[in-house]
């Protein structure tokens, strides 16, 4: 666990310790009585675990009045110190970086955006190196230092070893970008793919807070599914699990970037409808603004379009619920702004698909601006720090 910076003393931790601040972080503020229900840890190895926490400032305690003079132990509830370290968070897109400065708690404090228009490693790398140079000279105003950078992007992406090992949108292959973000800015730089990042900024600060198993669904540009079973968020083996944008819902569907036909990603990303679009129509749709415009409008040709990127999604969701069993599966994304009209394909293909008490998983809705995305970058940067062993 690494809670402090070169400039102050590192307190003696455990892996009790990181548990015990991520159950702070997420749920606080609590009593140590608290912390030790909620981790399953003795009232002993909590107090140990929460004081040299409290010594260097990261967990504080809020005394009641009249609270030190109470005979025995007073029952004082311990929180996170938010202020007590800054993080850099960085969402890239294929034609947008959005930065944000966050508190320890995750909470955004300054964000930034600027436009992408060379997609090619060194021009993305000096965009993102000068916006974390802007919120570092932000970063000095709130007197905090910034203790770590998080960066996330579509694709798939080696966390352990901070590599982009193939990005579609920005078409990279294997950019070890931790690395040379980190020589660059000289911070603790991770690096995670955008979904499995807003999953962690949904684990510890949003819809997932005090959920052992739930799933993370977005709908957009791409297909993505973020998971957390038994209470850490999962990449697989090989790193690319969730993937259920590449799962096949009809084999003699249109053909996927991925070389595949009938994938999820192929009938209901924002690409794929457009393309659906202008087939079903003739006409030279342009943005998605346009197209929902016309199924709004009532033409049946393009509703049909977004019923059907409906069905697949309520397919997908389905096999996630039936395989892994979640208590929640929360739907976001920028797709979003078209759920109107592809929720009763998906509800009708989820209902249809799911099997036995599968179908008590909550599936709801929550619309986030993209700043969250950063934010998610921002979480893992904090999990990193922290030094917490949340994902496998």
């Amino acid at each position: 666990m690494r809670l402090a910076s070169p400039y102050e003393a590192v307190p003696v931790t455990t892996p009790a310790a990181a548990q015990v601040f991520t159950t702070v972080l997420s749920h606080g503020p609590l009593t140590r009585a608290e912390i030790a229900q909620r981790t399953n840890l003795s009232s002993g190895a909590v107090t140990k675990a929460v004081r040299p926490l409290m010594e260097v400032g990261y967990l504080v305690e809020d005394v009641a009045e009249g609270a030190r003079a109470a005979i025995g132990r007073p029952a004082n509830p311990v929180r996170v110190d938010a202020g007590r370290a800054l993080f850099i968070g960085i969402k890239v897109t294929g034609d947008e970086i959005i930065a944000v400065l966050t508190d320890l708690c995750c909470r955004i404090r300054v964000a930034r955006h600027v436009r992408l228009t060379d997609r090619r490693p060194a021009a993305v790398l000096a965009s993102v190196i000068a916006m974390v140079q802007e919120l570092l000279t932000e970063a000095d105003g709130f007197g905090v230092r910034v203790r770590g950078l998080g960066i996330a992007l579509s694709g798939d992406v080696d966390r352990a070893d901070g590599v982009v090992r193939y990005s579609p949108f920005l078409e990279w292959r294997d950019i070890p970008l931790a690395e040379v973000a980190g020589t660059a800015t000289g911070l603790p730089v991770t690096v995670d793919n955008d979904v499995r990042a807003l999953t962690v900024a949904e684990q510890w600060f949003g819809a997932g807070v005090g959920l052992s198993d739930f799933a993370l669904v977005t709908v957009g540009a791409g297909i993505g599914c973020g998971l957390v079973v038994h209470g850490r968020v999962v990449s697989g083996a090989h790193g690319v699990a969730g993937e259920i944008g590449h799962l096949s819902i009809d084999p003699q569907g249109p053909r996927c970037h991925c070389g595949y036909h009938g994938c999820v990603e192929a009938i209901a990303a924002d690409p794929a409808i457009l393309r659906a679009v202008r087939e079903a129509t003739g006409e030279p749709v342009a943005s998605v603004a346009q197209a929902l415009e016309l199924a709004r409008g009532g033409d049946p040709r393009v509703r049909e379009v977004y019923a059907r990127a409906g069905e697949a999604i309520g397919r997908a969701i389905a096999a996630v619920v039936n395989v892994l069993g979640p208590a929640r599966v929360i739907i976001s994304g920028e797709g979003l702004a078209a759920y109107d009209l592809f929720a009763d394909g998906i509800r009708d293909a989820f209902t249809r698909s799911v099997f036995g008490a599968a179908a008590q998983c909550d599936v709801m809705t929550r619309p986030l601006p993209f700043e969250e995305w950063a934010r998610g970058a921002a979480a893992t940067a904090i999990q990193s720090f922290i030094g917490s062993e949340s994902t496998t």
